[in-house]
């Protein structure tokens, strides 16, 4: 049986009980989905933006799917606590794919501010869902798109109306759990409507020894005037394969600053695809990666300048030792009429073996004459003379190794615009280089 098949006869059998779980405004794109992924398949190395990962051998074995929304038992205090010193957060939790209603902050959200089940959330107001959902990540052009929404029943909702400034930075926790492989099928929408602002912090752990396989969808809406800060950070362990799209759109005069670490993983690959519909919007985009053993790491990025005298800066570092196999593949697009564009996109590369593989790809696609933009690469290791040089001042050849390589990813973490959330960042990559991540056991190592 093909990689696709399952899931077609998956869907085929497990229809109505995926509509019966879910709610209409999620529904109404369930059957369009199942016909564009029956009609595409997955993507194979010969599609230009799939040709680094192999999405069908990721996809072929026979996972568990909670389709029947049936319990797990999990207290999610007890199970992990993502505590970042000095940084006071409204912390919420995702169970797989599904929203924790029990563990919610005692602190309020300013008044309209919705954090909660995408699902529930559908159910009160619809119109709102309707308006957004499905809008940008449209499943004719992706197949990972088309499998998430056939088969999501669940997911987060992050809702900040006109105006409202929320100080207080949202935090929310994935936690995969189960006894058994496990897929889960993710969707998270945020929208930022005009003058808002908002930080997010989202965290992937693990706390089972199991194969997870996630597909997640999310669509960002950041609206006239609005601000939003979005932070990932993936540590789950090498059993895990995340498939993650992100969409983001932005009005005039936005701001956003959207960064992505992967600090321990199986299989990872993220597609980030920034729209800048508006004039004078900016949008940073981060990323650090710390791959060793097999682990394979895969970022591919589109920046969309589509309106005039907008910026985007674009900063991916990789660290790669033992076997690890990675690519970077980013594209930037200046569009006819697009004029006064400025435009940086960076990838540097440090590879720390001769297994180790570095594959990266940056583009610049320029449809207007009135612009400035740059973009490129390099991929290398480390320098001979600095390791010498700290040698001879009594500093041990692996302790060495580790500064030059913390050093190097350390340019990514300084733009991290929550202090707190910087220093613990750099006590956690520190850890990492050491070692002591390896096992990901949990937060008993971030202590």
């Amino acid at each position: 049986m093909s990689a696709e098949q399952q899931y077609i006869e998956l869907y085929q059998q497990c229809r109505e009980m995926l509509c019966h779980h879910s709610a209409p405004a999620l529904n109404a794109l369930r059957q369009q989905a199942f016909e564009d992924f029956l009609r595409q398949g997955f993507p194979t190395r010969k599609v230009e933006r799939y040709k680094y990962t192999d999405v069908a051998e990721a996809f072929a074995p026979n996972y568990g799917l909670n389709l029947n929304r049936l319990h797990i038992p999990v207290n999610p205090y007890d199970a992990f606590k993502c505590d970042v010193p000095n940084l006071s957060t409204s912390l919420y939790f995702m169970i797989n794919d599904q929203f924790n209603e029990k563990a919610k902050p005692s602190v309020a959200l300013p008044e309209g501010v919705i954090v909660g089940s995408l699902k529930e959330a559908a159910e009160q107001h619809a119109d709102l869902i309707e308006k957004y959902y499905g809008t940008l990540a449209r499943t004719h052009k992706d197949a990972i798109n088309a499998l998430n929404t056939m088969l999501v029943q669940d997911g987060l909702l992050v809702y900040v109306p006109k105006g409202i400034i929320v100080e207080r930075p949202i935090q929310v926790v994935n936690i995969l759990r189960s006894d058994v492989d496990l897929m889960v099928n993710r969707r998270v929408l945020v929208i930022l409507e005009e003058g808002a602002q908002a930080k997010l912090l989202f965290c992937d752990h693990a706390v089972d020894d199991r194969d997870f396989l996630t597909t997640q969808v999310t669509e960002v809406f950041v609206g006239e005037n609005a601000h939003l800060e979005l932070y990932e950070l993936e540590e789950t362990h090498t059993k895990n394969h995340r498939f993650s799209n992100l969409y983001a759109d932005q009005a005039r005069y936005s701001t956003a600053v959207l960064d992505s670490i992967t600090l321990h993983n199986g299989i990872t690959r993220n597609r980030t695809d920034l729209t800048l519909s508006g004039e004078y919007a900016e949008t940073t985009l981060n990323g650090l990666v710390i791959a060793d053993k097999q682990q394979r790491v895969d970022n591919n990025t589109l920046i969309d300048h589509r309106a005039a005298n907008c910026q985007s800066h674009e900063l991916y570092k990789y660290v790669l030792d033992d076997q690890a196999t990675c690519a970077f593949a980013g594209r930037v697009l200046v569009r006819e009429g697009a004029q006064k564009t400025t435009s940086q996109e960076t990838n540097a590369n440090l590879v720390g073996s001769k297994e180790a593989r570095m594959y990266t790809q940056p583009m610049l696609e320029i449809y207007a004459d009135d612009v400035k933009c740059s973009h490129g690469s390099t991929v290398g290791q480390l320098g001979d003379q600095a390791l010498f040089y700290m040698r001879q001042r009594g500093i041990p050849l692996e302790e060495a190794r580790m500064l030059l390589k913390f050093a190097f990813a350390s340019d990514v973490l300084h733009t991290i615009q929550l202090e707190a959330l910087r220093d613990r960042l750099h006590y956690l990559v520190d850890k990492r280089f050491r070692g002591e991540l390896n096992k990901c056991e949990g937060c008993k190592l971030c202590k």
